[in-house]
């Protein structure tokens, strides 16, 4: 099945408890922000190969209700979006976001 089917079939998303307490801790990113990537146009989502050995991991470029630009990654448990990182995009990642505007 395709990536943007799977999300499609998506019902909500999936914490660990202690990285979403980092998450804020490091870079004060809440789970509800990180969330919205999902809700706001574009996203921008390729495999993160690197990391799939295990099960299939997937990296987010998108921005927040308030325009903040996250890197995400994730994997897809069930119908579950489980968020593994999050922090603020690099210039790289701004410069490579901002091309799918």
């Amino acid at each position: 099945m395709e990536l943007l089917e799977r999300l499609r079939r998506c019902t909500g998303f999936q914490w660990d408890d202690g990285n979403a307490e980092k998450y804020w801790i490091r870079h004060r990113v809440s789970r509800s922000e990180a969330e919205e990537i999902f809700l706001n146009q574009p996203v921008v989502i390729a495999d993160d190969d690197a990391h799939s050995a295990m099960e299939d991991r997937f990296c987010a470029l998108g921005q927040t209700n308030r325009r903040r630009l996250l890197f995400l990654v994730f994997t897809i448990r069930r119908r579950q979006i489980r968020v593994i990182s999050v922090r603020d995009m690099t210039r790289r990642e701004r410069e490579v976001y901002r091309t799918h505007e």
